[in-house]
Parts: C-alpha cells; sequence; structure tokens
C-alpha cells in the first residue's frame, strides 16, 4: 500500500488520515439513523467516540514529536478501531441496525485495523 501510494505522491499519513476521517463520517451517518431508544443511544454513542477517536488520535499521530510518542498514539488508535468493531457487531448482533447495513463499515474497520497493526510492526523494528 505505502509504494502505491508514494507513486501517486500521497503519503502514507495523509491517506490514512483521509480514510479514518471518511469511516468517523459514515458512524455519524449511522448514528443518526439509529432508532431513538435507550439501547441504541447507548451503543451508539459508544460507537461514535470510539470511532470519531481512531481519526482523532491518528491526526494527533501525525503531528507527534516524536516516534515515541506517534509510536503511542498509533496503539491507541488500533484499541480504538477495535473497540469500534466491538460496537459495530454489537449492533448488528442485538438488531437494533441491519447486519447488512453495517457490513461494509465493519469490513473498512477490519482494514483499518490491520492497516494500523501493520505500521505498528513496522515502527517497532
Amino acid at each position: 500500500m505505502e509504494d502505491e501510494l508514494s507513486a501517486s505522491g500521497i503519503s502514507f499519513n495523509e491517506a490514512l488520515r483521509a480514510r479514518t476521517k471518511e469511516a468517523s463520517l459514515r458512524i455519524i451517518r449511522v448514528f443518526q439513523q439509529l432508532p431513538r431508544t435507550g439501547e441504541a443511544s447507548v451503543l451508539g454513542k459508544q460507537l461514535l467516540r470510539s470511532a470519531t477517536s481512531v481519526a482523532a488520535n491518528f491526526r494527533a499521530a501525525c503531528r507527534g514529536r516524536s516516534k515515541a510518542e506517534w509510536y503511542a498514539k498509533l496503539c491507541i488508535c488500533i484499541e480504538e478501531a477495535d473497540e469500534t468493531l466491538f460496537w459495530l457487531e454489537l449492533l448488528g448482533d442485538s438488531e437494533i441496525f441491519s447486519k447488512t447495513r453495517l457490513h461494509d463499515l465493519e469490513r473498512e474497520y477490519v482494514e483499518i485495523v490491520s492497516i494500523l497493526a501493520t505500521a505498528r510492526k513496522k515502527a517497532h523494528r
């Protein structure tokens, strides 16, 4: 992925910043469509917090003052992206929101977790 980005002139950080922000916007749209029930409200707020945290923390990582700070923020992003997956799964499994409608978002967060985990492994070497 990084080689493809380099060839197009877009850095890894810029591309992932945009991707995590867009994923957050998609989560906001899901949140807006949730039913107005207590359970949906609780799960929806947790989903909203974790998804937007991924984007916000990756943005902060890109502004990090050191490799150690970047690495620490990256670890937070992975945890939050995985938590986002959990809330998406719970919304679908509880039938509060259609699993079919959540499928693409779940796949997106699986990919985001994978990309971030790979970046963390490369950074730790």
